[in-house]
């Protein structure tokens, strides 16, 4: 079993910077990607970033410049670095994991932090 916890979502003025964590705990063998999702109201999730250990970090185009995503491997912890935010990064943020577990492969999802961009 495998649990994310993210942390660091909050109210923040546009033009601001926020720092969320998300860090993995239980039987993880290893960390095969990782990856930060965002979901506004009324819109459908989408990825803003990840990284596999087959490739390397992704963005969206709308983000690029802006976030970055980094990881401490020895915390299995990853952070999004965010820069320069607007009132469109509105959104709960969730992280994902693929990770080497005894007998297999899991996917699992974090329960998500509220980032609110005032304008």
């Amino acid at each position: 079993q495998v649990q994310l916890v993210e942390s660091g979502g909050d109210l923040v003025q546009a033009g601001g910077s926020l720092r969320l964590s998300c860090a993995a705990s239980g039987s993880i063998f290893s960390i095969l990607a990782m990856a930060w999702y965002r979901q506004a109201p009324g819109k459908q999730r989408e990825l803003v970033a990840g990284f596999s250990n087959s490739g390397g970090t992704n963005y969206a185009d709308s983000v690029k410049g802006r976030f970055t995503m980094s990881r401490d491997n020895a915390k299995n912890t990853v952070y999004l670095q965010m820069n320069s935010l607007k009132p469109e990064d509105t959104g709960v943020y969730y992280c994902n994991g693929v990770f080497k577990v005894g007998v297999g492969l899991t996917q699992n999802w974090g329960q998500g932090t509220q980032v609110t961009v005032s304008s």
